[in-house]
């Protein structure tokens, strides 16, 4: 069986029109950058060596790839001369024989079953040279497959170059080519500037090899949106609504239940089960696991998180989170990285959970924020109660037992603990240990200065409710003094 012995990777162009500092090939959908998603639809093929060309921020581009892809060469492209240019270098010291696989980084929709299609087909027309084409509802921006009187392939004209008459045509060239390297090496190399952009042109090595009388094939994509490239924010939008459409198809035929498929966005890296709902609006990234059962929003953003067994996430954020299973969280909740929520734990409204764990059944019911603790199991955390984890210079950690009862508006000073089955009483600032089956009270006798209202806001609207309702100057007397 014929074998690919060469994959290269065209990746080096700044993308001027995305008016972004970062290299295009970098910018990502579905949580990849677009030559990561190249790469994974070649590596099904096999090639037994990968080149990627890079040149606009370069180092970036090799950090980013070499992360995934190991076996990866680099070829610096430090003027950008053209993708004839740009093979040229990327054949230097490579194999002389065999076949090889060209492509642009910035085609993310490309699958590895089109890829694979293309190669077998390549193979069995047993040409010179295979073009990918696509017919294309709106071909502008992208070079017009030119055939001749009798439906062969004769040229490759770009869109600069292109009279009026070849400008009509709808056929493009999708940038993927398969050649016979022996005859590539030779068409490269008599390859000249002769274009408006006064570079070297991969496509001139098709009417090169015509020339030459040898055989040339163009070979026509089933679906053209897989050959869709990206130069614009707006085409970066268009193709991450695809994959979108792509990834939210292939859930929702495993069983999971997405009840607005146009407004969910799942990266590739997600793992969902069936019986899972999602709800409009929630983002899922990362390398995310969700359990059966679960509901997801709406709007709702996980990151890097695992999701037990029938959990919720309603209206949150969640990062870099584990959740157990009949966990509740939300809404408007914010659980950061290292939170670990135990079976049968409630996050409830305007919560923000940072590095803790918080046991089985324990609830933290609203407007809390619970930072490096570990609370036990059957604990109630009261409204409005804050784990002052942070002294200015370093953190803290705070313990809560098992069946503690932390009171509304309490301040735990860290590092404290709160023994099991402990209470702290309403408005209590805990700067020291609460032995287990004690209360904690830390907060001053109430005194009633009477008539201060009287005697400090003299005409108000509260003086003259005061009044009515009996008040008296008091003078200087206070309620509650001994």
């Amino acid at each position: 069986m014929k074998q690919l012995d060469l994959t290269i990777v065209l990746a080096a162009g700044e993308g001027k029109r995305m008016k972004s500092s970062l290299p295009k090939v970098l910018h990502q959908i579905a949580g990849r950058s677009l030559v990561e998603h190249v790469i994974h639809a070649t590596a099904p093929l096999q090639a037994t060596e990968l080149r990627v060309v890079v040149g606009a921020g370069s180092e970036l581009v090799k950090v980013q790839i070499a992360q995934t892809f190991l076996e990866a060469a680099f070829i610096l492209q430090a003027e950008r001369n053209g993708t004839g240019h740009a093979t040229q270098l990327a054949l230097q010291d490579g194999p002389l024989i065999g076949t090889v696989l060209i492509l642009a980084g910035d085609t993310p929709l490309l699958t590895a079953g089109t890829l694979q299609e293309f190669f077998d087909l390549h193979i069995d027309l047993d040409g010179d040279a295979s073009v990918l084409t696509a017919e294309v509802p709106d071909p502008f921006g992208y070079g017009r497959i030119i055939r001749g009187n009798d439906g062969e392939l004769e040229r490759i004209v770009e869109e600069r170059d292109a009279n009026s008459l070849e400008r009509e045509i709808d056929e493009i060239n999708t940038g993927v080519y398969l050649f016979d390297i022996a005859a590539l090496r030779s068409a490269v190399a008599g390859l000249e500037i002769g274009n408006s952009q006064g570079e070297l042109y991969l496509t001139d090595v098709i009417g090169l090899m015509k020339a030459a009388g040898q055989a040339v094939n163009a070979i026509a994509s089933k679906d053209y949106t897989e050959t869709l490239g990206i130069n614009d924010r707006s085409q970066l939008a268009e193709c991450a609504a695809i994959m979108r459409d792509r990834i939210n198809g292939a859930h929702m035929r495993d069983g999971v239940n997405i009840i607005d498929p146009t407004n969910t966005w799942i990266d590739l890296g997600v793992e969902i089960e069936s019986d899972v709902t999602i709800h409009p609006g929630s983002v899922i990234t990362g390398a995310t696991k969700i359990a059966t059962g679960a509901i997801i929003g709406p709007r709702s953003t996980l990151e890097n998180v695992l999701v037990g067994v029938g959990t919720e996430v309603i209206e949150s954020r969640v990062a870099g989170a584990t959740l157990g299973a009949a966990v509740k969280v939300g809404p408007f909740s914010f659980i950061r990285p290292g939170t670990n929520l135990a079976d049968g734990a409630k996050i409830g409204a305007y919560v923000e959970v940072k590095n803790a764990t918080i046991g089985a059944g324990s609830k933290v019911p609203h407007l809390s924020y619970v930072g490096d603790a570990t609370i036990g199991s059957g604990t109630n955390i009261g409204a409005a109660t804050i784990f002052v984890n942070y002294d200015g210079v370093d953190k803290h950690e705070t313990r809560i037992g098992n069946d503690v009862r932390i009171g509304s508006d309490t301040m735990l000073v860290a590092p404290v603990t709160v023994g099991d089955g402990a209470y702290t009483a309403a408005g209590s600032v805990i700067t020291e240990d609460v032995p287990p089956g004690s209360i904690g009270v830390a907060r001053a006798k109430q005194k009633n200065v009477l008539g201060w209202v009287l005697r400090k806001r003299a005409g108000s609207k509260s003086a003259e409710s005061a009044k009515r309702a009996g008040a008296e100057d008091g003078s200087t007397k206070v309620q509650g003094e001994a």
